[in-house]
């Protein structure tokens, strides 16, 4: 089963890789559908190795866009300092090269299912909301943690696209298990001051 999203993505990469387009242009080809197609494609380069520079135009982006979904707009919109940033072509050929493995597993578990769920408006806002949450989880300087909130962003990217409404209510709850699992790491990080002298006095012993 091929996926609209895997059809528009891959799309959207190849002609990236033959014109440098700006996050504006990206926008204004992709439409309404530009809010889930244009988060996905913001947040694939944080399951690689990011280039420095990228995560703050990337993750703002991606803020700004989910953050209008929440307030129910169905036109994307960008500042024009962040519209005009070009989205690197070297790594659109990178993202395209590894988009077959993630698209393989996208087709197994996304199709239009409970549409009712999917097409709501409200879910449409609480989608947004979840996105936006996952995106400040994601832009947080925690070290090594940038794949897991983008699998639940991409998720409900996916999942809006396709209108599933069963893989948007499964996102919900990977939402919640992120951040469960972000809160005890933060929760760690707070501890590890006052504990480190207890362990290296053990360590002495």
């Amino acid at each position: 089963m091929h996926l609209r999203f895997s059809q528009e993505i891959k799309s959207l990469l190849q002609r990236l890789t033959e014109q440098q387009l700006t996050l504006g242009e990206i926008l204004a080809e992709t439409s309404e559908r530009g809010f889930s197609l244009v988060i996905a494609l913001l947040v694939l380069p944080f399951l690689l190795p990011m280039p420095p520079g990228l995560t703050g135009p990337f993750g703002g982006a991606c803020l700004l866009l989910s953050v209008q979904m929440v307030l129910g707009r169905r036109s994307p919109w960008l500042p024009r300092r962040i519209s005009r940033y070009k989205f690197p072509r070297p790594f659109a050929q990178l993202l395209l090269q590894n988009l077959q493995r993630l698209t393989k597993i996208l087709e197994k578990i996304a199709r239009p299912r409970l549409k009712k769920i999917a097409k709501n408006p409200l879910i449409w806002r609480i989608n947004g909301l979840c996105i936006s949450w996952l995106t400040i989880l994601l832009i947080s300087p925690i070290p090594f943690t940038n794949p897991i909130p983008t699998v639940g962003i991409l998720l409900l990217a996916v999942a809006t696209i396709e209108a599933d409404g069963l893989l948007i209510c499964i996102s919900y709850v990977i939402t919640a298990l992120i951040t469960l699992l972000f809160g005890f790491i933060g929760y760690a990080f707070w501890l590890a001051p006052s504990l480190l002298p207890s362990m290296f006095r053990l360590a002495q012993l």
